[in-house]
């Protein structure tokens, strides 16, 4: 493909679209391959697929593999996913919500992931969903983000405890969290204060790609 080999010298964008949840999103040949951008970050594929690679193997491929189902609230484009399948070749159930039904339509569209057949995709608040969830999760992945706004629920202790909740035993989060401002270090420094201790185990993992920082959850007990 002719847009592909050109894109290696410059990006071409294939896609543009205003959306009332995301604004602009944005399909764009990189580097040889298809990423998925709002109008001032990377919202799949790229830079995000790194940075949460990064983190699924701080938890350990050999884990993930013995997992049973994988939760990942904020979907976009479904990067995170197709690491899990492509490269880990993770063959348990995963289950996927995302709340702007444009964002799932480019991402059946352009990256394919209706032809995933271990993928529930469901579209819905991330909040609303972890409310009304009866199942219990080997790995949520938090990754929820409103351009470069993280909502502020994602960081209060009620939300926290009941993603915590949701783990079963040996359970990990993997939250991508956004630092932009002195703000965000302290908000992430007190999220982490605030974990019980007794139950988890915690860690923030360097910056990566600038101004993003992971944060991984244990469950110990």
């Amino acid at each position: 493909m002719i847009q592909k080999i050109i894109s290696y010298l410059i990006p071409i964008k294939i896609f543009r679209k205003k959306s009332a949840r995301s604004k602009i999103i944005e399909v764009t040949w990189t580097n040889g391959e298809l990423v998925l951008d709002s109008e001032n970050t990377n919202y799949s594929y790229g830079s995000l697929q790194r940075i949460l690679r990064y983190g699924l193997r701080n938890i350990g491929y050999k884990t993930i593999l013995e997992m049973d189902h994988v939760l990942v609230l904020g979907v976009a484009g479904g990067s995170v996913i197709k690491t899990l399948i492509d490269e880990i070749e993770y063959k348990g159930k995963i289950t996927g919500v995302e709340i702007d039904p444009d964002m799932i339509q480019i991402a059946n569209e352009y990256f394919n992931l209706n032809q995933i057949k271990q993928l529930d995709l469901i579209i819905d608040d991330a909040f609303e969903f972890v409310l009304k969830t009866k199942d219990k999760y080997d790995l949520i992945i938090i990754d929820v983000f409103e351009d470069i706004k993280m909502p502020n629920f994602l960081f209060e202790s009620f939300f926290s405890n009941r993603i915590c909740s949701l783990l079963k035993d040996r359970g990990f989060v993997l939250f991508n969290t956004m630092i932009l401002d002195e703000a965000h270090n302290v908000r992430n420094r007190k999220y982490i204060s605030e974990i019980n201790t007794k139950l988890f185990t915690s860690k923030m993992l360097p910056r990566i790609e600038v101004h993003n920082e992971l944060i991984i959850i244990e469950k110990v007990a």
